[in-house]
């Protein structure tokens, strides 16, 4: 009886700590305050985000000095190798008319991707919170949307809304708010299911054992919810594009 006792009191203590530790999670702390306007508060995932624009910033300048046409050095070969994957992907999917919103693309997938794996570092990822991946997901919605306005013109982007056939007018129209809600709830609700299931390993299991789970969903997880992001986003351009 005693044992069952044990063990009902440390399942409920174990369930109150992953609620505790959750509601720490989905908490927007604030870094610090503006005293402007009364005081702006800046949040942490901001404070997050502006060093990963540095760092990637950086890197960019870093790489790209003393770049040569001829006699080039391994460095180079390794960058231009990666860009040069990027770009053929992007072209793959959304042909020469899309090229001009590649370098988006690329900018997006590098910042989700770095965002999801900064907290290997100890940072808490910006992509944990809702307001960032809201972000995201308008500035794609918006990007995808221009798109189609630019290639087709006001009259023929307003007439997208109505084919095949001008009754589901409606729902082509919904779709306008159900993708940018498709694209941050799938990104948002990926990495912090990722800690859900993290914190439940660690709780029933030994010290070690999370480990290689650690690798799979903070890494190869994390690297997986960017290309998604950034795939579907492309493939929302190019239908925006099509005739």
């Amino acid at each position: 009886m005693v044992y069952i006792q044990f063990h009902l009191r440390k399942g409920v203590s174990t369930t109150g700590d992953l609620a505790e530790n959750l509601l720490e999670e989905l908490n927007c702390k604030t870094a610090f305050t503006i005293p402007v306007f009364g005081g702006l508060p800046i949040s942490e995932s901001v404070v997050v985000t502006w060093l990963i624009m540095a760092i990637l910033t950086i890197l960019s300048i870093c790489l790209v000095r003393n770049l040569k046409v001829t006699d080039v050095g391994r460095k180079q070969l390794v960058l231009e190798m990666g860009i040069g994957f990027l770009y053929q992907f992007f072209d793959g999917i959304l042909g020469k008319r899309g090229r001009r919103y590649v370098p988006y693309l690329i900018t997006v997938a590098l910042y989700v991707g770095v965002a999801n794996l900064i907290g290997l570092f100890g940072f808490k990822p910006p992509t944990k919170d809702l307001n960032v991946t809201v972000a995201l997901s308008l500035m794609s919605i918006l990007l995808i949307e221009y798109s189609g306005f630019h290639e087709k013109g006001l009259k023929k982007w307003l007439k997208s809304f109505a084919e095949p056939i001008p009754i589901i007018a409606p729902i082509n129209i919904l779709e306008i708010f159900i993708r940018p809600l498709s694209l941050c709830m799938r990104l948002f609700g990926n990495v912090l299911g990722s800690f859900v299931v993290m914190e439940l390993i660690k709780q029933v299991c030994a010290l070690i054992v999370p480990i290689p789970f650690s690798f799979y969903f903070d890494i190869f997880d994390g690297l997986i919810q960017a290309y998604v992001f950034v795939f579907l986003t492309a493939l929302f351009i190019k239908e925006a594009l099509e005739d």
